[in-house]
């Protein structure tokens, strides 16, 4: 066997640089390091406050919303009374047809008004859930733990995706006397498939904002899909989790996540974050449109990450929370077929 040598790799034919001696410090130079540095540009913040639905409203704004929406039902009831007076006088067979649609009409806005409260109690519950669990977690009570797991059942009973992780958690779920087990445990059956199943909903969301963005010709259209992708990429994730928000209800979950957003931090994009995208220097040679695409796509996976933070049921304990980088080979594969 031949011994090992080693072999120039350099080309130039230049003298070979005088290798450098090794210093040497006196004792009292030494300086003792911490064992470990605590980054200043990645900062936790606490899930109680990151995921807490912002205040807009004090009691004063919640009484003039009040006292206005009385006066405008008021105003659309004289309306309306008038309106059906008018087709009597006119025609007695038009007063009635109007009278039943009315009927219809104010039906309608009932069953409507149910739905949004409804929504409003589920997205409430969500988050009184998420908070108990993170109380389970620190008591380690199992009569806490195990009121979560009769909590996740409940929510999820009706969903036919989940039927095998539910008859898992219920079967394991005799066997746990920890509290904090009990939240592990559902968290390791229940949210792992949810939590597949929203990150692909971010990465479809955000490839499609990255291919609208580089073949759009106007910034105005980038916005208005940017938006609109947004809000959508909320709500379905909502409705995966079992949030299902209505109008109000989705509305309060945007400001949720921009709260959200605010609280942990905006995404600084620089040009290293962009040739980590697509390889080391090939940044520079892409055009204005793709750099959009890639700022506007992980925006969008910014703003997934936060709604599934803000209506997941359970916190991020044992399953690995998604980050902005994990992301990143799925906004590559669409900046790669749009160069070809």
């Amino acid at each position: 066997m031949k011994p090992p040598f080693a072999r120039p790799v350099s080309s130039s034919g230049g003298a070979a640089e005088e290798p450098r001696r090794p210093r040497v410090f006196e004792p009292a130079q030494a300086v003792a390091l911490p064992e470990s540095i605590e980054p200043i540009t990645d900062i936790e913040v606490p899930l109680d406050d990151a995921v807490r639905p912002p205040r807009l409203l004090g009691w004063v704004g919640r009484v003039a919303w009040i006292a206005g929406g009385i006066l405008v039902s008021l105003a659309l009831g004289l309306a309306a009374e008038r309106l059906i007076a008018e087709l009597f006088a006119a025609q007695p067979w038009l007063g009635w047809v109007g009278l039943g649609v009315l009927a219809v009409l104010v039906i309608a806005l009932l069953v409507i008004i149910v739905r949004e409260v409804a929504s409003l109690l589920r997205l409430r519950a969500l988050d009184q859930l998420r908070h108990a669990a993170i109380a389970a977690l620190a008591s380690d009570r199992n009569k806490d733990g195990a009121a979560i797991t009769r909590e996740l059942l409940e929510i999820y009973a009706r969903r036919p995706d989940l039927a095998r992780p539910r008859d898992e958690l219920e079967s394991n779920a005799r066997h746990v006397f920890d509290g904090a087990e009990h939240v592990r445990l559902g968290e390791r059956l229940l949210m792992a498939p949810l939590d597949m199943r929203a990150r692909a909903l971010t990465a479809a969301s955000a490839r499609r904002v990255a291919l609208v963005t580089a073949v759009s010709p106007r910034a105005l259209i980038d916005i208005a899909f940017v938006i609109f992708e947004s809000v959508r990429l909320g709500g379905d994730i909502a409705r995966l989790y079992g949030a299902r928000p209505g109008f109000i209800g989705t509305w309060r979950l945007i400001g949720a996540i921009l709260a959200h957003l605010a609280v942990t931090g905006g995404l600084v994009l620089t040009d290293g974050v962009v040739e980590q995208l697509v390889g080391q220097g090939l940044a520079a040679k892409l055009s204005a449109r793709l750099g959009e695409g890639v700022v506007n796509g992980l925006m969008t996976v910014r703003v997934g990450i936060a709604a599934m933070r803000v209506v997941r049921p359970l916190p991020f304990e044992v399953v690995k929370q998604p980050m902005v980088k994990d992301f990143i080979p799925e906004l590559a594969n669409v900046l790669n077929a749009e160069k070809k």
